[in-house]
């Protein structure tokens, strides 16, 4: 399929403080392709790629990393043990199972188009992609192995050792590296190939029942799932968190007008990545459709008020959903250049 693509030039130095970004004089500067293809009507990306500069190589040992189970305390546990391609990097499951079989406390998000994000999981406790994933390897119920210990397994690692120093020009390993390369694999996970980026592109058409879910859709819920990456990036409580529950954004800013408050989540890929929330409570879209067609079995409690204003006929839950459907990128989450190298 022929698109019309916009080449990004990135040369935003990092503000993040946990380490020095000093530059490197043996950086390699042979690889300078621009490697990510990003739709025209994309907005600019939150985080560019200067001081951490994407290689081919970089992105291809950040895949290596993700895929391999080396970064968690027993060796059996890898980012991808929570997050499939073939589930827009879900793992189907309402709360993930890590080291030793402990269960998560929350629904594992989609992994896609990060490099839009502002902050990162539920609550939005981490507010750099570069520190992303930081929080599964050293979480007792994720990966549960210290960060110094995950740098000392990478060092001992020959081949590691070896493919780090030449992407990076520098021995030994350490976290930045290991953070930047990750980085450079996730950074490509862009889901902009469903039906709806070909209609968007003049390329396809929608059905009269997606087209009356698409306005419906512009209606009820663009404010919140704002097109195109079908999230504003925002807090909000839904509705969907009973009093003493799981707190939400306020576990972060201890502000008591957070508490139940969840990030947005982007509606892309949105028929492959049940069950849905933060907690993985709804089995199906069709459910959460449901719920919000009926305010009336939602929690009031910090409710946020566009949600209480939903009403649709079984009609226009039915088009919504046609709608919603056509936000699935098969390509996205076929794509080999995403999949498990080994």
């Amino acid at each position: 399929m022929k698109k019309i693509f916009k080449k990004i030039s990135f040369c935003l130095i990092l503000s993040i403080q946990i380490w020095s970004c000093k530059p490197d004089d043996n950086l390699p500067t042979e690889d300078n392709e621009e490697l990510l293809e990003i739709p025209v009507y994309f907005p600019k990306p939150h985080y560019q790629f200067t001081t951490n500069k994407i290689t081919s190589k970089g992105i291809e040992l950040g895949r290596r990393i993700f895929y391999d189970p080396i970064l968690s305390a027993d060796s059996t546990i890898s980012c991808a043990s929570c997050h499939h391609q073939n589930l827009a990097f879900t793992d189907g499951k309402a709360l993930s199972t890590g080291f030793q079989q402990r269960l998560g406390r929350r629904n594992s998000p989609p992994l896609q188009n990060l490099i839009w994000n502002t902050s990162f999981n539920w609550d939005g406790g981490i507010n750099h992609i570069e520190i992303f994933s930081l929080a599964p390897i050293t979480d007792a119920n994720e990966m549960n192995l210290p960060l110094k210990e995950a740098i000392d397994k990478l060092n001992r690692n020959p081949k590691y050792s070896n493919d780090f120093y030449e992407v990076f020009g520098a021995k030994p390993i350490d976290d930045q590296q290991l953070f930047y390369a990750l980085t450079q694999f996730m950074g490509t996970l862009i889901s902009a190939n469903s039906k709806y980026d070909k209609y968007i592109e003049g390329e396809s058409t929608l059905s009269q029942e997606e087209l009356a879910g698409y306005m419906l859709f512009k209606q009820h819920c663009n404010s919140c799932h704002t097109e195109p990456l079908f999230t504003n990036y925002g807090f909000f409580n839904n509705g969907n968190t009973t009093a003493g529950a799981d707190s939400g954004r306020f576990r972060i800013t201890l502000n008591p007008t957070d508490f139940y408050k969840f990030r947005t989540p982007s509606l892309r890929n949105i028929m492959q990545t049940a069950p849905y929330m933060h907690n993985g409570s709804i089995a199906s879209l069709k459910e959460v459709v449901e719920r919000y067609a009926n305010p009336t079995k939602l929690n009031t409690e910090n409710l946020d008020p566009r949600i209480s204003t939903i009403t649709l006929s079984e009609k226009e839950k039915e088009n919504l959903l046609k709608f919603l459907a056509t936000l699935s990128d098969i390509d996205f989450m076929s794509n080999p250049k995403f999949a498990n190298p080994y």
